[in-house]
């Protein structure tokens, strides 16, 4: 293991590879809430991201300070790639919680407030519980699930934070997308195409899964 001689925690940890997965396929199978109950946080990051700014220790500190239950690190805009203007990394302050300008018109709207990216998210002990259960065994890729983590908080604009002190550079290298090619199903197009799929299955599970629940309620209030 390369990291061995970097790092003295390596020869410690246990070490698992699964090629052509990704990180929510590994986290629904062997980071089950009652195996990462020992832990305050869970730090579920993408592969490609530059840490030279990072400090897990002090991130930490100031999540705690500020009570937040979902966050993630500011993405240094001007050295790597950033999708939302809510995740760029602001130069006052410990943690922002919202974003303003042309892409949010409303502050209350996701991805203005209560919004965390898939990229690089960090949970705490409660709010990975629900979050493990609304990660689906057959959608690897996650996509999704950033727009549906309020469910897991009592109050996202509150809860949610991006800690500017601590941050990271998202380098955007598409590693599972860049296995196979064209032609095969590991192809950057075709695994782009399934990401999208799975997008919309989840919110179509999702969906029903509120509809539902509406109906359930509606009928237990219509009971004598």
């Amino acid at each position: 293991m390369e990291w061995d001689e970097e790092f003295q925690w390596s020869k410690e940890a246990v070490h698992f590879s699964a090629r052509k997965q990704t990180k929510w396929w590994f986290a629904k199978r062997f980071l089950h809430p009652s195996i990462m109950a020992p832990y305050d946080y869970v730090f579920l990051w993408d592969e490609d991201l530059g840490v030279d700014n990072f400090t897990a220790e002090a991130y930490i500190d100031i999540v705690k300070k500020h009570g937040l239950e979902i966050s993630q690190p500011g993405l240094d805009a001007t050295k790597g790639h950033k999708a939302y203007d809510v995740s760029v990394k602001r130069n006052s302050g410990d943690m922002h919680k919202t974003a303003g300008g042309k892409q949010c018109p409303d502050v209350h709207q996701r991805p203005c407030s209560g919004f965390m990216e898939v990229m690089a998210p960090v949970f705490s002990r409660d709010a990975w519980r629900c979050v493990w259960h609304m990660i689906q065994n057959d959608l690897v890729h996650g996509w999704g699930l950033d727009f549906n983590f309020w469910r897991c908080v009592d109050d996202p604009e509150e809860q949610f934070g991006i800690v500017d002190a601590q941050y990271v550079v998202h380098h955007g290298v598409p590693t599972l997308r860049d296995q196979g090619n064209g032609e095969k199903q590991g192809s950057r197009a075709k695994v782009k195409d399934r990401q999208y799929e799975e997008m919309h299955a989840f919110d179509s599970r999702m969906d029903n899964a509120d509809k539902e629940l509406a109906n359930s309620t509606a009928r237990s209030s219509s009971q004598p």
